[in-house]
């Protein structure tokens, strides 16, 4: 999404300025083509040439000081550009932002640029929980300016908190995710997606539960995210980092997802159910740790709520899809849960096939459909299938 993108970084005087150079260099290296303007305090921290030197374009400092690439440079700069992003973003800046102030050259560029605009704030914590900031930045998030919320952890006055920038990584992915919601393929729809198995306790240390590692949901929540769709990703526990610009929703009883989903439901425009959740639990779940004393234990176990179903039966306008891990009979399992579930579309695997099933980074899958038509896309990596399942889903959508 970045490729041939102008955009414009804003950098002031915090002390994460650092980090900016490499996000510049990140930029750059995704091919997008940036300029940036520095404030007098940002220059004291960072200098301009290595900015300079990093976006391959000149720095602009100084409201006084004429730069050959542009005419009128607040204007212009403003008017060249796809995209600001001030990073790192401090309470200053923040402020003359949200009272309209323009006193040097990046706050008379941000009000002259009538493009979109992503701020990344960073400061001490109790800077960013002072009354004041945060009604600067509800005032910003009202006009229609996107901010990243800060990271937490150790800042440079020495406290642990919020209010450190994010890494660069982060902040390229994330404007990768701005241009992506805008311009994406899949823009504008919502989905859910769900990851990961469920446990069932039977007491305070011990669950039922399965091999699911939750990377086919993972992958395909984040995809969807780089495509441009609103993601809400209902989880079960697993050992994954939450996707970036993804809603996450951890869970970890069946009931709990299932009450995770119904909660957003109404306004998805598709569900794509690939975790694999627990379908019994126990009738009763122990409150203290049951001891090793007989040679046999018997458990009693209670049917979960099947969650595909009843998302099936509530279905008004979402596209429905679901997964079918089987270990026999493949075709016909999958296609009888096509018809009882009322799905759009289900996802089948024989997980006992090499290259299939938990904890693997490929997958082997069908997809049925209820028409009764198969597609077989053979070995794929789970980001491959995912991506195939999200094509199908765009094009429901796009007829």
């Amino acid at each position: 999404m970045l490729e041939g993108k102008k955009i414009v970084i804003g950098v002031t005087g915090g002390i994460a300025a650092y980090k900016t150079v490499t996000l510049v260099s990140r930029l750059v290296q995704a091919k997008a083509q940036v300029r940036v303007i520095m404030t007098e305090a940002a220059t004291k921290l960072v200098s301009p040439l290595l900015f300079k030197e990093i976006s391959g374009g000149p720095v602009a400092c100084d409201m006084w000081c004429g730069n050959q690439e542009f005419n009128v440079e607040h204007v212009a700069l403003g008017r060249w550009c796809d995209l600001m992003v001030v990073a790192p973003a401090t309470a200053n800046i923040i402020g003359k932002m949200a009272n309209g102030i323009a006193d040097d050259l990046l706050s008379t560029t941000l009000m002259a640029c009538d493009k979109p605009k992503i701020i990344c704030p960073a400061m001490n914590t109790n800077m960013l929980n002072n009354p004041a900031v945060m009604r600067n930045l509800e005032t910003l998030s009202q006009d229609g300016i996107s901010i990243m919320p800060s990271a937490a952890g150790h800042l440079a006055c020495g406290v642990n908190g919020s209010g450190r920038l994010p890494e660069p990584e982060d902040i390229k992915e994330y404007i990768d995710h701005f241009f992506a919601r805008h311009e994406g393929d899949l823009a504008g729809l919502k989905l859910l997606v769900t990851a990961g198995g469920t446990r069932e306790a039977i007491d305070p240390v011990r669950f039922i539960g399965n091999r699911s590692s939750g990377k086919m949901g993972y992958a395909i929540a984040r995809d969807a995210a780089c495509r441009g769709a609103d993601v809400v990703l209902v989880s079960g526990p697993v050992a994954l980092e939450p996707p970036p610009c993804v809603r996450v929703i951890p869970v970890e009883s069946t009931q709990e997802m299932l009450d995770a989903c119904l909660a957003v439901y109404p306004d998805v425009d598709a569900v794509i159910k690939a975790a694999a959740v627990a379908d019994y639990k126990p009738h009763h779940a122990a409150e203290q740790k049951i001891k090793k004393n007989e040679e046999s234990l018997t458990l009693t176990l209670d049917k979960n709520p099947d969650i595909l179903k009843l998302l099936g039966e509530r279905k008004t306008h979402q596209f429905l899809v679901g997964f079918a891990a089987e270990t026999q009979h493949l075709v016909e399992n999958a296609a009888a849960k096509v018809r009882k579930k009322n799905l759009d579309m289900i996802v089948a695997n024989d997980v006992t096939v090499k290259g299939a099933g938990f904890s693997t980074d490929t997958n082997i899958v069908k997809f049925l459909f209820p028409d009764g038509s198969i597609r077989e896309p053979g070995l794929l990596t789970k980001e491959e299938v995912g991506n195939l399942i999200l094509d199908i889903v765009k094009e429901h959508f796009r007829k």
